[in-house]
C-alpha cells in the first residue's frame, strides 16, 4: 500500500475518526490494528519477518531484564558475606551474558536484513530462480534499525524494558514510518505513541497542511522529474556530456522533493493523530559543507550510526590498542587512526544500507573520505579566513559554499543513478569532454517524455521549495498560517490541494509511484 494511493487515503480517513472516538485507553490498540492492516498488503511473508523481529527483540529484552534483576538480587542477598571482588566478578559475568544475548539477537536480525538485501544478488549468477524469490520486504531496514535501537537502549539501561509485546509491535510497525522512516527511538516516539490523546483542531490542521505539502512535492515535482531521469540514466551513451550534468541537477531536485515529501506526509499524519515524530531534515541544501549537510539530511539515520556504531567503535578496546600501537608515529596520528577508521566503517555501512551494489559502497566511502579530507584541511581553511576575515560574512561567499556543496553531493549521487561504478565514472568524465549546445540539450530534454510545460512546472516548483526553505529560517510557516483566521488556513490548504490536482504528474493510466527511499 503506497502513500499516493486511494487505499492509503482510505485507511487514514477511517483511522482518524475512530482513533479519537474510541475510549482513550484503547487508542493505541486502534493504531496497532491500522498498522497490521497496512502491512498485510505487503504479504504474509513480510508480516512473518516483522513478527520475527519483534518477537526476538521482545524476548531478548525480557531476558536482559531478568538477568539484571537476578544480578541485583544476588548481590543484595550476599552483600554482607561477599567481598568487593566477588560482587565485581558477578557483575562482569552477568554483563558478559547480557552482551551474548544482545549479540545473538543482533546476528539474527541483521542476518535477516543482510539476506534480504544481498543474498539475492550473490545467488543470481548461480541460481537465478532462487535469487528472484528473495525480495526486500517493505520497511525492513527501518523497522529493523528502530527495533534494534530499542534493544540496545534497554541493554544500556537508558529505557525500561517493555513488558507488553503488543506495545513493542506497535512501535516497530507504526505504518507511516515503514515507507521511508524516520528511524525512531522507543524513548522518544513512545512518549506520544502510547499516550491518551484528545482531538484538537490546531494540531490536526497543522498536520493536514504538512501532509498536503508533502504530496505536492512528491506528485508535482518528484514524479514528474523521475520520468526524464530514468531515460537519461538508462542510455548513458546517447545522453552523455551536458546531459549528465543536467540529469545530475534534476536528480538532486527529484530526490529532495521525493524524500522530504514522504517525510512530510509521515510527520503530518503523526501530528493529526497527536503523535510526535522526529524531524529528519533541516534545509540540507543550504549547507556550506558536506559534514553540515549530513547533519541536516536524513538526520535519524546519521544519529543511529553515530550513537550505535561510531561512538562504541571509536572507544572500543581494539581501537584503543591500535591507538597505542601507532603512538610512535606521533600523538596526532595515534588519535586520528581510531576516529578515521570508525568514520570510514560507518560510511561503508551507510552505503551498504542504501543499496546492495558496489555503487553504494563506493558512494558511502567517498562521502567519508571527503569529510575526513575536509577535517584535515581545517587548519588551512582557518588560515585563509584569518587572512580574509570579512569574506565569510559576504553573501557571495556564502552562496559559493552552498553551491559548491550541492554540486559536490550531486556528483556523489550519480552512483545512485547509474548501473555500475564504471558507468558512473564514464558519465562523470563525459561532462568534461562532451559538450552540447543549448538547442541540442533542449531538443534532447524534449525526447525524455516531458513537455516544455512540465519543465516549467518543475522549475517553478523548485523555486517554491527554495523560497519556503528560506522563509522557514524565521520559524515555522505553518504556525504563522495557523495564527490567521480559519478561512485563511482553509484557503491556503485549498490552494495547495488545487495546485496538486491541476499540476500533479499523473499521465495516461496513472499509477501511484513508489517513494525512492522505500527500496532501502
Amino acid at each position: 500500500m503506497l502513500f499516493p494511493s486511494w487505499g492509503f487515503a482510505l485507511l487514514v480517513a477511517l483511522l482518524l475518526p475512530i482513533h479519537y472516538l474510541v475510549p482513550k485507553r484503547a487508542q493505541w490498540l486502534v493504531l496497532l490494528a491500522a498498522n497490521l492492516v497496512f502491512y498485510s498488503f505487503a504479504g504474509l511473508w513480510a508480516m512473518g519477518f516483522l513478527l520475527l523481529t519483534v518477537a526476538s527483540v521482545y524476548g531478548t529484552g525480557l531476558l536482559l531484564d531478568r538477568n539484571l534483576t537476578r544480578q541485583k538480587q544476588t548481590i543484595e542477598q550476599h552483600r554482607a558475606e561477599w567481598s568487593k571482588e566477588q560482587r565485581k566478578a558477578l557483575r562482569q559475568t552477568c554483563e558478559r551474558q547480557r552482551k551474548g544475548l544482545v549479540a545473538l539477537c543482533l546476528v539474527l536480525n541483521f542476518g535477516i536484513l543482510f539476506c534480504m538485501k544481498y543474498l539475492g544478488g550473490m545467488l543470481r549468477p548461480f541460481a537465478p530462480e532462487l535469487a528472484d524469490r528473495i525480495v526486500l520486504t517493505m520497511g525492513v531496514s527501518f523497522y529493523t534499525f528502530s527495533t534494534v535501537s530499542y534493544l540496545l537502549d534497554v541493554h544500556r539501561g537508558t529505557i525500561p524494558v517493555e513488558k507488553n509485546p503488543l506495545r513493542l509491535l506497535l512501535f516497530s510497525s507504526f505504518f507511516p514510518l515503514l515507507v521511508q522512516g524516520p528511524i525512531s527511538r522507543y524513548g522518544e516516539l513512545g512518549k506520544t505513541l502510547f499516550a491518551e490523546k484528545t482531538f484538537s483542531l490546531r494540531p490536526f490542521l497543522r498536520g493536514l497542511l504538512r501532509v498536503a505539502w508533502g504530496y505536492w512535492k512528491k506528485i508535482v515535482i518528484a514524479d514528474r522529474l523521475l520520468v526524464a531521469i530514468k531515460v537519461l540514466v538508462a542510455d548513458p551513451v546517447t545522453y552523455s556530456g551536458t546531459f549528465v550534468f543536467v540529469g545530475m541537477l534534476l536528480y538532486a531536485a527529484c530526490l529532495y522533493a521525493d524524500f522530504t515529501g514522504g517525510i512530510d506526509i509521515t510527520i503530518g499524519i503523526g501530528e493529526m493523530l497527536g503523535i510526535r515524530i522526529t524531524e529528519n531534515f533541516r534545509r540540507p541544501y543550504f549547507s556550506k559543507s558536506i559534514s553540515e549537510y549530513w547533519r541536516r539530511w536524513h538526520i535519524t539515520l546519521g544519529a543511529w550510526f553515530r550513537e550505535y556504531v561510531y561512538y562504541p567503535l571509536s572507544v572500543s578496546k581494539p581501537m584503543r590498542s591500535l591507538s597505542r600501537a601507532t603512538r610512535p608515529l606521533g600523538v596526532g596520528v595515534s588519535r586520528r587512526v581510531p576516529v578515521y577508521l570508525a568514520t570510514l566503517l560507518v560510511w561503508a555501512l551507510t552505503g551498504m544500507w542504501h543499496g546492495n551494489s558496489l555503487n553504494f559502497l563506493v558512494w558511502g566511502l567517498l562521502n567519508g573520505i571527503l569529510i575526513l579530507l575536509s577535517e584535515e584541511c581545517a587548519p588551512w581553511y582557518d588560515r585563509f579566513h584569518k587572512r580574509f576575515p570579512t569574506l565569510r560574512s559576504t553573501v557571495v561567499y556564502r552562496i559559493f559554499m552552498v553551491v559548491r556543496t550541492v554540486l559536490l553531493l550531486s556528483v556523489l549521487r550519480m552512483f545512485d543513478c547509474y548501473a555500475t561504478v564504471g558507468e558512473t565514472v564514464r558519465a562523470f568524465g563525459s561532462m568534461f569532454t562532451t559538450f552540447h549546445s543549448p538547442s541540442v540539450v533542449w531538443q534532447g530534454l524534449l525526447s525524455l517524455g516531458l513537455a516544455p510545460s512540465d519543465y516549467l512546472i518543475a522549475c517553478f516548483g523548485v523555486v517554491v521549495l527554495a523560497v519556503v526553505s528560506l522563509l522557514q529560517r524565521k520559524g515555522s510557516i505553518r504556525d504563522r498560517i495557523l495564527d490567521r483566521p480559519l478561512w485563511c488556513v482553509t484557503a491556503v490548504l485549498g490552494v495547495i490541494i488545487l495546485s496538486l490536482l491541476v499540476f500533479g504528474w499523473y499521465g495516461f493510466g496513472f499509477d501511484a509511484g513508489q517513494f525512492l527511499y522505500n527500496r532501502f
